[in-house]
């Protein structure tokens, strides 16, 4: 009984991640696919026992059907950064992603040398002093209205998915894709959930170990400011001399 326990949690975990039986095989080191091992031909080997717990965060005790927690605690879940680049007089950088170089980011994220093309500065500042920071530049329109395509965000790295707060902005280096959004860690859940600002883009939910690095907006550089908008200077001075005249014309008449 508790076998066929076991191989229907397998199956679960299978299915929960979207993997063929394939594709699951080539994942945990299974030579064609984990057919048998579904239909109890094979034995589950410690080997991918051990890959299920490394890759996924499955708890060994509840796969075998002695405890209830389907993960374990991802309180050590480690995403600092991988790479930390630094200048010619030993001085940490900060390095400059633009959209371009982001689809290639979560693939080159631990290659020295891919990051000596990106473009790199010191950033005189305290506030960017005693840590390390990154330059992301924002694609798509998703954190509307607070960040715009082509924004750049400076951002802060974060070592540890449970240091993440609601109320900041993120940015999430995924296994193939760069994104900039709110992160929540929910009680009682190991799963994290990524929110855009803008409400045409729902919700959704990823693995914890999904997620490669984690930064902290900290900032934003904008360009093409126009002060004739209306939330710009110019319509606010242009406000306040028509308030102005109202006050004096008002004076006048009494």
């Amino acid at each position: 009984m508790e076998n066929e326990i076991t191989l229907k949690r397998f199956i679960e975990i299978r299915r929960e991640f979207g993997f063929t039986q394939a594709e699951f095989a080539k994942r945990l080191g299974v030579a064609s696919t984990t057919a048998d091992i579904e239909r109890g031909r094979t034995k589950l080997s410690g080997k991918v026992v051990a890959e299920l717990l490394k890759q996924f965060k499955i708890n060994p005790l509840w796969l075998f059907n002695e405890d209830e927690n389907k993960t374990l605690s991802t309180s050590n879940t480690s995403v600092i950064p991988k790479v930390v680049t630094v200048d010619s007089a030993d001085k940490e950088n900060m390095v400059l992603v633009n959209a371009k170089a982001a689809a290639g980011y979560p693939q080159n994220i631990q290659d020295s040398s891919w990051y000596k093309e990106l473009p790199a500065f010191d950033l005189p500042l305290p506030e960017f002093r005693n840590a390390t920071y990154r330059g992301f530049q924002v694609e798509g329109d998703s954190m509307l209205p607070n960040l715009k395509p082509g924004e750049w965000v400076l951002a802060k790295a974060t070592e540890h998915i449970d240091q993440v707060n609601p109320n900041k902005m993120y940015v999430v280096v995924l296994e193939d894709s760069v994104l900039v959004k709110k992160v929540i860690r929910k009680p009682n859940s190991n799963n994290v959930t990524l929110i855009s600002l803008n409400e045409t883009y729902p919700p959704y939910e990823i693995k914890p170990f999904q997620i490669q690095e984690i930064w902290e907006v900290s900032s934003k550089i904008t360009f093409g400011v126009d002060a004739t908008t209306e939330t710009g200077l110019l319509k606010q001075l242009q406000e306040s001399m028509e308030d102005l005249k109202r006050q004096f014309n008002k004076q006048q008449a009494s």
